[in-house]
C-alpha cells in the first residue's frame, strides 16, 4: 500500500521529471498544541496549489505566500509562524508571521524551491558540442545535445548554441530567434558567422543578438577551450540580464529562472488582517464584484455573515 509520504515523492519525481517548478515544504519545528510534527511535508506548485500537509489552513495561507516568493526569487527560506496580531519580521534567510488566527503553539517550515536548470540547446554533434555538454553540466545548465531540423528552442530556455559547423545552422538560428531565446551563439569564423547571418532573412537587431564568432576571446584553441570560452559568455550574459536590466525595467532572473514578477499579487484578510496570496487556490469569495481572500474558512464564514462590518478594509 503506497503511504502519503511515497505519493508525495513519487509527485515530486513527477514534476522534476517534466521540468515544472516547486517549493518543497518541510516542517522543521513544531510547538504544541499546533497539529503539524517536524517532518510532515508539502509540494506548493506555481498555482498556489498545496500538496501534502503542514499545518492547519491558518498556516497553509502563510506557506502558500510565502512559497510563491520562494518560487519567484529561487532563494530558500525559514518560515515560522506564531499566534498574534498580524505582524511580519525579516531577516536573512527567515521570516516569522504572527497570526491572529492561531489559537497557540508555533511551526517553523522550511521553503526549499526545486527549479529546473536552465535549458541550453547545442545543435550539432562535433568536438565543440560534446564539450559543451560535459562542461556546461557542470555549472549547472541542463544541455540538451539536438540536430538543427528537430531543434524546438523555447523562450524559457537559457541559449541556443549552434556547434554543427554548416549543418541546418539556418533553421536553427531562426527558430532561436523566433522563440526569444536571450543567448543565441555561432561557432564559426567570424567571416563565415557573417555569411550565414546574411543568408537569414532577419533584423538588424535580430542580427546582432546572435554571438559570432561564440565565446569570449581568451584564445581558445581546443575543443574543450573553445565551450569554455562559451560558456563564459553565456555566465557574463545571463549575468548582465539579472543585475543590469535596461533603465526604467526591474531587475530580472535570467530566462530559465522564474522572474520576480512572475509572484502573485497578495490580499490582506479583510477578517483578520493576514497577507495572503491572491491566486485561486487561496480561500476567497466575491463581493461586489471585488474578489476579497481569506487565510481560513473561519475569516471567509465571518465575513459572509457580515460583510458590511469588513467592507472598509476590502
Amino acid at each position: 500500500m503506497t503511504t502519503a509520504a511515497e505519493s508525495l515523492t513519487a509527485r515530486a519525481n513527477d514534476l522534476a521529471s517534466r521540468r515544472e517548478p516547486f517549493v518543497h515544504a518541510t516542517v522543521v519545528r513544531a510547538q504544541r498544541p499546533t497539529i503539524a510534527h517536524a517532518g510532515d511535508t508539502a509540494l506548493v506548485l506555481p498555482t498556489g496549489e498545496i500538496q501534502g500537509f503542514v499545518g492547519g489552513n491558518c498556516v497553509e495561507s502563510s506557506v502558500r505566500d510565502y512559497g510563491l516568493q520562494v518560487l519567484a526569487s529561487g532563494e530558500p527560506l525559514l518560515l515560522r509562524v506564531l499566534p498574534g496580531k498580524p505582524l511580519r519580521s525579516a531577516e536573512e534567510g527567515a521570516v516569522e508571521v504572527s497570526n491572529p488566527c492561531l489559537s497557540g503553539g508555533a511551526i517553523e517550515i522550511f521553503l526549499q524551491p526545486r527549479i529546473p536548470e536552465p535549458r541550453v540547446l547545442v545543435v550539432g554533434t562535433t568536438p565543440v558540442a560534446q564539450a559543451l555538454a560535459t562542461l556546461g553540466s557542470g555549472v549547472g545548465l541542463a544541455m540538451e545535445l539536438t540536430d538543427g531540423q528537430s531543434a524546438e528552442p523555447r523562450a524559457d530556455d537559457a541559449a541556443l548554441i549552434v556547434a554543427s559547423h554548416g549543418k541546418a545552422e539556418e533553421v536553427a538560428l531562426e527558430a532561436a530567434l523566433r522563440a526569444g531565446v536571450p543567448y543565441i551563439a555561432l561557432v564559426a569564423s567570424e567571416t563565415r558567422g557573417a555569411a550565414v547571418l546574411d543568408s537569414l532573412e532577419i533584423t538588424t537587431e535580430q542580427r546582432s543578438r546572435v554571438f559570432t564568432p561564440a565565446g569570449l576571446q581568451l584564445g581558445a584553441r581546443t575543443p574543450g577551450e573553445i565551450a569554455l570560452s562559451i560558456l563564459a559568455q553565456l555566465i557574463q550574459e545571463r549575468s548582465k540580464a539579472r543585475y543590469h536590466p535596461p533603465p526604467g525595467a526591474p531587475a530580472a532572473m535570467p530566462a530559465g529562472m522564474p522572474q520576480p514578477d512572475a509572484a502573485p499579487a497578495t490580499a490582506i484578510d479583510p477578517v483578520c488582517g493576514m497577507t495572503v496570496a491572491a491566486v485561486e487556490a487561496s480561500l476567497h469569495l466575491e463581493h461586489n464584484g471585488v474578489t476579497v481572500y481569506f487565510c481560513s474558512p473561519g475569516c471567509r464564514a465571518a465575513f459572509r455573515k457580515d460583510p458590511e462590518r469588513y467592507a472598509l478594509t476590502t
